[in-house]
Order: structure tokens, then C-alpha cells, then sequence
């Protein structure tokens, strides 16, 4: 690991924030992007990757995940009914295949994000956050890290799905003394601690497997952080002897943001690009920095990281739609995806806040036009949207 401890994002990063076309995602589609699922909110998507990283395919379509929930009453609350979707792609279009796994299966009572990698023996290891427990009469916030591994079964008539019987067991969760507890019974999306969003990885440069994990820790006792409630952090498992063990985090907010959700890695020219997302309101002050994809780079896994673009912002949502996506996700081929989230009401007001009605207007529930990125060391630049 790093000797000299995580890297840390602080208010200095920030204050060399500057945006511009190279750090802007492209606005928005008129009209807004058809639904994939016509009944039904999907946000927070993932390909099924080979071990090479690249996206799995079978019988000429690629395999890729999403959350999912019924497109009813506020938006906001579609997170209380998770549950993740397996879904192909052809082309530009897109096909459920339905839940991912059978009613009951998970150890929480709805599945957030994460991640899945198909194995050479056909399994694929499906890495996902169990939120609440299975069966509790009310949502609660506690959140691990759960393993399945089905195999992909082709079913008659050519429909592909996952098998149902796999087992479904815990392999992490926050340590206590490293990642605080994420063991809240109430809360909602910004207000809660993190430990979610489990990102696999294979380092090419010694073959071991890692999962990187959105979580939070504590402010130092040297009091650095402006606010102890906002420390973010990104943290890092290994595979070990059949099981997985947390390492310190690759990447702490030092008082500047509540979240650093959907950590991943992307290798490329000998370089470790470590991306995640995280919100507006979750930044120490609220708005004081733009909802966007943002990121660090190191010469190996575990560090030293640089901010890209000096600041860290990579892509943010352009100032007029400044929420119209979110839950980028960089593909080893540098596009980019993610979903449609706000469209603007109007006004300054933000459209998560407003009754659910007009919330639901506002909100897009889909997958969003892909756009790509150009690297360059410790440079990025966004590039012309291609599907």
C-alpha cells in the first residue's frame, strides 16, 4: 500500500475546479430518451465483463445489469424496491430479460449497485450491496456486500438467464475501525453512511482480484476535515485464501463530500484511473461543486493518486440541466454510461424536492446517451456523444 496513507480530496482540489466543454457532459436529448423498461425506473447500470474486462456476450448479445423498480409514486423512493435487472443489448436497443435473481434470494430486502465478472467455468460472480434485511417490516439502511454465482443458462427459445438456484452469501462489510458502520435504521439517499457499490477488478499487473467499495470513515483526530459528516471515501478488498479482506481506502474526501459512490478502475498506458460519481447536494457546502463523474490517477493500484484535470472533475451535468444524469460508469474502451436522472423545472427549485407528481415528470428513469472520453496522463476531455 501507499506509505504515505490514502490520497485525499480536499477543498484545495476544488478551488482549481474550472468547467468548460472539456469537463461538461453533452446536454441532454429532446425528446428525452425512450424507456428500456416501459412499467419501470432503471437506473445504476453494469456490464457483465469477461476477466479481460471486456463485455460478455452470448448469442450475439452483450449481458448487462441495472436497478430496477416499479415507476410509481416519487422517484426518490424507487431505492426502498430495488432490485436488479439482467438486460441485453443489441445494437442500440435493449431487451429485459427480467429480475436477475428469484424473489427472497437476497439477504437484504432490496438489492442495490455493484458489479459481475463471468468465469471461465460459466458463473458469472455477481458482487451487489444487500441494503436493509430480508423480510424487515420497513426499510433500514444497513448495507454489505453479497456474492451470487449462477451460471448463465440458456433457456428454450434462445432467452438467456441467470440460474436461480445459486446461493447467495455476505463477503463484506464496514470494519468498524477503518469504514464506519453502515448500520443505520433511518435515513434516505445523501443521508446515510456508506458501504456499497462493491466494483470488481483484476490488476494486470499481478493478476489478484478487488473489489473497491463506496464507504465512509471518520474525521482524523487531527481535525483536518472542515466537517466530520463528510468523508467520503473509496475503499479497497482483496481476494484472500477464498474469501476477501479490506485494505485502507485508496481515496478519502477530506471534509468535501458525503459520497463518493460507484468507484471503479479503468487501466490505460500503464496508468490507474480511479472514476466515481457523487451529487451536489452531497458536497460540504451543498452545491458548492457541480454533480458529475469525477476522478484521481496513479501509476499503480494503490496509489500515489493525482487529480485529474487538477480539481477532479471530469465530466459534470451541464449548468442549465445541472441533474439531468448520473452513475457514470466508464467502460475499458473510455465510453461512458449512465442514467437519466432530473430533467430542470424551473425556477432554481431542485426537482427531487418537489411533491411526487412533479417529481415524476422531472425524472427520466432510463439509460442515458453514451458519450466518451479522451485520456491523457492527468487530462481528460469529454468527447462528442456516440452510441
Amino acid at each position: 500500500m501507499n506509505d504515505d496513507g490514502p490520497a485525499r480530496w480536499t477543498r484545495r482540489h476544488l478551488d482549481l475546479m474550472t468547467t468548460g466543454p472539456d469537463t461538461t457532459a453533452p446536454p441532454a436529448r429532446t425528446p428525452a430518451p425512450p424507456r428500456v423498461l416501459p412499467g419501470d425506473d432503471v437506473w445504476d447500470l453494469w456490464p457483465i465483463q469477461e476477466e479481460d474486462g471486456s463485455t460478455s456476450v452470448v448469442l450475439g448479445r452483450e449481458l448487462w445489469m441495472a436497478l430496477s423498480a416499479p415507476a410509481a409514486g416519487h422517484p426518490e423512493e424507487r431505492h426502498d424496491h430495488a432490485r436488479i435487472r439482467l438486460l441485453a443489448r443489441d445494437g442500440d436497443d435493449w431487451h429485459d430479460l427480467g429480475p436477475a435473481f428469484a424473489d427472497g434470494a437476497s439477504p437484504g430486502s432490496r438489492e442495490w449497485s455493484g458489479s459481475a465478472v463471468r468465469r471461465p467455468d460459466g458463473t458469472v460472480s455477481v458482487f451487489y450491496t444487500a441494503a436493509g434485511r430480508r423480510g424487515e417490516a420497513r426499510p433500514t439502511f444497513v448495507q454489505t456486500v453479497v456474492e451470487t454465482r449462477p451460471a448463465v443458462v440458456v433457456a428454450e427459445g434462445g432467452r438467456v438467464l441467470l440460474d436461480r438456484a445459486a446461493g447467495h452469501r455476505e463477503v463484506l462489510r464496514s470494519d468498524g475501525p477503518i469504514y464506519l458502520p453502515a448500520d443505520e435504521i433511518d435515513g434516505g439517499p445523501g443521508r446515510i453512511r456508506a458501504f456499497r457499490d462493491p466494483g470488481w477488478f483484476r490488476d494486470p499487473a499481478d493478476g489478484r482480484e478487488y473489489l473497491l467499495v463506496a464507504a465512509s470513515v471518520a474525521a482524523p483526530a487531527s481535525g483536518e476535515a472542515e466537517d466530520g459528516g463528510y468523508m467520503g471515501a473509496v475503499a479497497l478488498a482483496e481476494a484472500r485464501d477464498g474469501g476477501w479482506s479490506l485494505l485502507p481506502p485508496l481515496l478519502v474526501a477530506d471534509g468535501v463530500s458525503h459520497e463518493l459512490e460507484r468507484p471503479h478502475v479503468v487501466v490505460r498506458d500503464s496508468s490507474y484511473y480511479l472514476f466515481f460519481s457523487t451529487q451536489r447536494h452531497s458536497f460540504h457546502p451543498p452545491g458548492s461543486a457541480p454533480t458529475g463523474l469525477y476522478g484521481f490517477v496513479a501509476p499503480r493500484l494503490t496509489g500515489p493518486y493525482a487529480p485529474l484535470n487538477g480539481s477532479g472533475l471530469v465530466a459534470a451535468n451541464p449548468p442549465e440541466e445541472p441533474d439531468q444524469a448520473y452513475a457514470w460508469l466508464v467502460l475499458p474502451d473510455l465510453r461512458v454510461v449512465s442514467f437519466v436522472n432530473y430533467r430542470s423545472t424551473g425556477g432554481g427549485a431542485d426537482p427531487w424536492r418537489a411533491g411526487a407528481a412533479e417529481a415524476r415528470a422531472a425524472f427520466g428513469g432510463t439509460i442515458a446517451p453514451v458519450f466518451r472520453l479522451a485520456l491523457d496522463g492527468a487530462r481528460t476531455r469529454v468527447v462528442a456523444p456516440r452510441l
